[in-house]
C-alpha cells in the first residue's frame, strides 16, 4: 500500500528552528546548519523516508537533502506538501536536489531538474548538485565489480557542458544555488577557473575518522560550504561499500568517552563535532528519537575546546563510500576516483 501523508502537526518536544545554527553562503543566503539526509533506498522504503521527512519537519528540521536516484522524491513531495499545507512557508525550507549520472547530457539536465521539482512539489531548489563528477550510471543493488558499458573517466569539457546547464537553471529561476558533490581539489580548480557561476557548496564524505582536512580547508577558502554526508560513519551504508579495513566512528574510545561525559549517544558527539567544526551534516535516520536527538545536539551542550581538539586527532583517513561502481575500466582501484596524487586519472 502506498504511503499516505497525514496532517502536519508541530511537535511539543521539538526544537525551535530559529535556534538551529545557520551557515551563511557567499550569496548571503542562510542554510540551516544541519539537514535530514534522505538516502534510504538500500534499507528504507520510500514511504518510510517520507514519514521521516514529515516527522523531522514537525520537530524543527527545515533542511532536506534529496536526490532523484534515491527513488523516493514523489513520496517526499507528499510530505513536503503536507508541511507547507500545515503553515510552514516554502521560503522557510532548504531543499537540496542532485543530478544523477545518467542525466549529464546537456539536453537532459533541465528536464531532470524539472521532474524532480514536480515530484517534490516545490517551485525551486535552494541548492542543486551534480551528484558525481562521472556520468557513469549503475543499476540499483549492483556489486562493486559492476561497470557501466559506456563508463568513462572525468572529462572536464563534458563536465562543463553539464555545469553550463546548471547555470541555466539559475537563470531560469528553478535553482537558487548550484554546487558539486564527491569532487576533488584538482576537479574543483578546473571548475572554479571556467565557471560563470561558482559552486556554492561541495557535498563530501566527512566524519571523525575521515576529516579530509585539505579538501575541507580548500572548499571553505574558496567560498563553498562543506556539506557532510555519512557524518556518523555511515553505519547503515550498503554492503558493497564495506571493506575489512573500515573503522567505526561511534565505537571510537574517544568518541565514547566524550559521549559519556555529555550523557548522549556517540552519534550525537559526531553531529556536535561536525557543526562546531564548520560543516553541515545531513545524517539520515527514519527513527524519530534519532533525528530529534541529532537536531537537539546542535542547539545545546556544545563540545569543549579540549573535546574538539581530541576529535581533531581522530582522523584515520578512512573513506567509507569508495565509489567502486563508478570506475570506468577493469583492473582499477577505487583510489583512481579521488585524485590522491593531485592528478585526475584518465
Amino acid at each position: 500500500m502506498a504511503w499516505q501523508p497525514r496532517a502536519y502537526r508541530p511537535a511539543e518536544d521539538g526544537i525551535d528552528p530559529d535556534v538551529v545554527p545557520q551557515v551563511r553562503l557567499e550569496s548571503g543566503s542562510r542554510m540551516p546548519g544541519i539537514g535530514l539526509g534522505t538516502f534510504g533506498s538500500d534499507h528504507a522504503a520510500p514511504g518510510e523516508v517520507a514519514e521521516a521527512v514529515l516527522g523531522a519537519a514537525e520537530v524543527g528540521y527545515r533542511h532536506f537533502d534529496c536526490a532523484m536516484v534515491y527513488g523516493n522524491e514523489p513520496e517526499i513531495g507528499q510530505a513536503l506538501r503536507a508541511v507547507v499545507a500545515g503553515g510552514i512557508e516554502r521560503e522557510a525550507l532548504w531543499v537540496t536536489g542532485k543530478l544523477w549520472n545518467d542525466k549529464h547530457a546537456a539536453d537532459d539536465v533541465i528536464p531532470a531538474c524539472r521532474q524532480s521539482l514536480a515530484d517534490l512539489g516545490i517551485g525551486y531548489f535552494d541548492l542543486y548538485l551534480i551528484h558525481w563528477p562521472f556520468p557513469n550510471h549503475h543499476d540499483p543493488g549492483v556489486d562493486v565489480h559492476s561497470r557501466a558499458a559506456n563508463a568513462r573517466p572525468y572529462i572536464h569539457e563534458a563536465y562543463m557542458r553539464t555545469w553550463r546547464q546548471l547555470e541555466r537553471l539559475v537563470e531560469l529561476g528553478l535553482v537558487r544555488h548550484i554546487g558539486t558533490s564527491n569532487t576533488t581539489i584538482p576537479k574543483l580548480e578546473l571548475l572554479l577557473r571556467d565557471a560563470r557561476i561558482s559552486p556554492a557548496a561541495n557535498e563530501m564524505e566527512l566524519h571523525p575518522h575521515f576529516q579530509q582536512p585539505e579538501l575541507f580547508d580548500y572548499v571553505r577558502a574558496h567560498g563553498m560550504v562543506p556539506i557532510a554526508y555519512s557524518p556518523l560513519g555511515s553505519p547503515n551504508r550498503p554492503e558493497r561499500d564495506r571493506t575489512p579495513e573500515d573503522t567505526v566512528d561511534i565505537e571510537d574510545p574517544v568518541v565514547m568517552r566524550i559521549a559519556a561525559a555529555h550523557g548522549v549517544h556517540p552519534a550525537v558527539v559526531c553531529v556536535k563535532w561536525a557543526v562546531q567544526r564548520g560543516q553541515v551534516p545531513i545524517p539520515m535516520s527514519t527513527r524519530r528519537r534519532n533525528y530529534l536527538a541529532n537536531l537537539r545536539a546542535v542547539t545545546q551542550d556544545p563540545l569543549t575546546p579540549e573535546e574538539m581538539a581530541a576529535m581533531a586527532g581522530l582522523d584515520r583517513n578512512c573513506r567509507l563510500i569508495k565509489g567502486q561502481v563508478f570506475l570506468w575500466r577493469e583492473g582499477q582501484d577505487w583510489r583512481d576516483l579521488w585524485d590522491l596524487d593531485g592528478i585526475i586519472a584518465s
